[in-house]
């Protein structure tokens, strides 16, 4: 596999973007993996598809499969009497396994994983390594979780007592469906009451942040630096661009994408797009406008001032 623009002879490439036509038809690739659309610009051999992207992906799959496990038990793993670790499973160099763990089959927990008590891996799970499962998660088969990730902390609770922070106990967990792709360093929150729940299919990029209590729906996408709030729940097939920020106890329903930096603080009933970022500016431009802002409240009073004397004098 190979960019279009810097592929070579015996790699195979794919578009899906129009704007790299001109790449395209400059591609020195054996074959390309493109739309009906844009075959006649190809001056090698082209995969026609339906969807480029995803037919490159499951190609990319074949030739580039992950690496075979190796069934057993590091020596330097540590792992608890009552554990229950798959024969076909991999377990990687220091990587701790608490009491009552469930390591199914063909599950691997990579290097210095640690997996709390009560933790239950289904078959085909992929810890890549210094993962932290806490206690009695539940992931679903498939699920890959990346370099730092930790699911199932303790969620942000605390109640104020005349001024001062007493922390609620968080006794819930968090369930993980299948085919559950968790990126680096990203931080899933335990339920206070209850379960956290991210279903089947959803993708969480790197350094997100989802809090206790929260329901992501089946095959939702998650961008960089999301963060969500204690008991927000997010539909199905929903895209969440980067450092978007969603307020806790709020609904976004089905098939929403917020584009990056929006801040969502009331609830999203109908599908479609919804923005509240705005895109950079030269430094003076940006300046006037932030003046101009801030002057709007003066001018609303100057209008409804001139709208009531208006009104005085039609009367």
């Amino acid at each position: 596999m190979a960019p279009i623009g810097a592929a070579e002879p015996g790699s195979i490439t794919f578009l899906a973007n129009p704007k790299l036509l001109l790449e395209l038809r400059q591609t020195r690739a054996t074959a390309v993996v493109l739309s009906a659309a844009t075959a006649d610009e190809s001056p090698v051999a082209a995969l026609v598809a339906v969807n480029p992207h995803a037919t490159y992906a499951r190609i990319a799959t074949e030739l580039y499969p992950p690496a075979p496990l190796a069934p057993g038990v590091h020596p330097s793993a540590v792992v608890a009497a009552s554990a229950r670790i798959d024969a076909t499973a991999q377990v990687g160099a220091n990587a701790v396994i608490g009491e009552q763990v469930v390591v199914g089959a063909r599950a691997y927990v990579g290097p210095a994983c640690l997996l709390e008590d009560g933790v239950n891996l289904a078959a085909d799970v992929r810890l890549i390594g210094r993962v932290t499962v806490c206690q009695a998660v539940r992931i679903g088969e498939r699920s890959v979780v990346h370099p730092g990730a930790v699911v199932g902390s303790d969620g942000f609770g605390f109640a104020n007592d005349r001024g001062a922070w007493l922390k609620v106990p968080q006794v819930g967990s968090v369930q993980v469906g299948a085919d559950v792709e968790i990126g680096s360093n990203t931080t899933i929150d335990r339920g206070a009451i209850g379960d956290t729940v991210i279903e089947d299919g959803v993708k969480l990029d790197n350094q997100i942040q989802i809090g206790h209590n929260v329901h992501i729906g089946a095959h939702t996408a998650l961008a960089a630096c999301v963060g969500v709030s204690g008991s927000a729940t997010i539909g199905k097939r929903c895209m969440i661009g980067g450092a978007v920020g969603i307020v806790g106890h709020l609904s976004i329903c089905d098939d929403v994408a917020v584009t990056g930096l929006t801040m969502v603080s009331s609830s999203i009933t109908e599908p479609g797009m919804y923005s509240s970022g705005w895109p950079a500016e030269p430094t003076g431009d940006w300046r006037r406008i932030v003046a101009r802002v801030k002057r709007i409240e003066r001018l609303v009073e100057r209008v409804s001032k001139l709208e009531a004397r208006q009104k005085e004098l039609g009367n």
